[in-house]
């Protein structure tokens, strides 16, 4: 079970970084319609290109989250009425969502990537990602160690500003550059404003982190081990400085699409770290 939990959550991130690929590329209408890739063919056919080779491998990609999901979902069902409580649901949320993105995805399509779809469907993949990092923490419950009134105080606030961050991200994305094809409209917002606004939630979530970390540092430097608690948090701080580095790098050198790519990947990264550590604080463990 191990491996397919944690496959569940790595698949989930890394769907988020091939679809990104898809709309860098400019491959984003390479198959221009759904659920076939072209009127008259399910599959890319030569005359797309290698748009279309882009655009379908990553359709191809569902059915592999797919049978991730439904392996899953089947080995934690053979676990028994008492093992499963509390997997079976975030599993099934999980094989259910698959077919919800997929959906999506054939709206963003037929909408001609309209940037809000295209939204949309990060969003959809950001729940997926917090779900998965949920069924990882339910499957494999660390050792909770107690915490203070004022650790448990910063869970909610870093969930929560950590959310605002990613989507005010998602809007800055929608005004920017690559909308995956050339005759994709954008949302319209003022993009240079809008890296700002981003910036803001951003720096708070940064401050809060270290004010978590601190506290947690605090308290397990007396102890003989670091508890789980201060590692995940590490990670968040460490995730966040590198999101906030390569925002402000690619915001001076005009959003080029290596550090968009990378900027993804981090900000999936985080809505796993974010679950994680409200978990962490919050949730029950062993």
């Amino acid at each position: 079970m191990p491996l397919y939990v944690w496959a569940s959550l790595v698949s989930q991130i890394l769907i988020v970084v091939t679809g990104g690929i898809v709309r860098l590329t400019g491959s984003g209408l390479g198959c221009p319609t759904w659920p076939k890739c072209t009127e008259e063919s399910l599959i890319t056919v030569p005359e797309m290109g290698i748009h279309g080779v882009i655009e379908f491998a990553n359709r191809l990609l569902t059915f592999v989250l797919a049978l991730i999901a439904l392996l899953t979902f089947l080995t934690i069902v053979a676990l028994g009425k008492k093992l499963r409580k509390g997997l079976l649901m975030p599993a099934l949320i999980l094989g259910l969502g698959i077919p919800a993105q997929a959906i999506l995805g054939g709206f963003t399509v037929l909408t001609q990537l309209n940037p809000w779809f295209v939204g949309a469907h990060f969003v959809l993949s950001g729940i997926m990602i917090a779900v998965a990092a949920l069924l990882v923490f339910r499957a494999l419950p660390p050792r909770h160690v107690p915490v203070s009134p004022a650790i448990w105080r910063t869970a909610n606030p870093i969930a929560l500003v950590g959310t605002i961050t990613v989507l005010v991200g998602v809007l800055v994305t929608g005004a920017g550059p690559h909308s995956g094809d050339a005759n994709s409209i954008r949302n319209g917002l003022d993009l240079e404003l809008w890296q700002h606004v981003h910036s803001y939630p951003a720096y708070l979530l940064l401050l809060l982190t270290l004010i978590q970390l601190g506290l947690l540092s605090k308290r397990d430097r007396s102890g003989l081990e670091r508890s789980y608690q201060l590692k995940v948090s590490a990670w968040l701080v460490v995730t966040t400085i590198a999101q906030a580095l390569i925002g402000v790098i690619q915001a001076r050198l005009g959003v080029p699409g290596g550090l968009v790519a990378l900027h993804m990947l981090g900000a999936s990264v985080m809505c796993a770290l974010l679950t994680f550590q409200w978990l962490a604080i919050r949730g029950k463990g062993k």
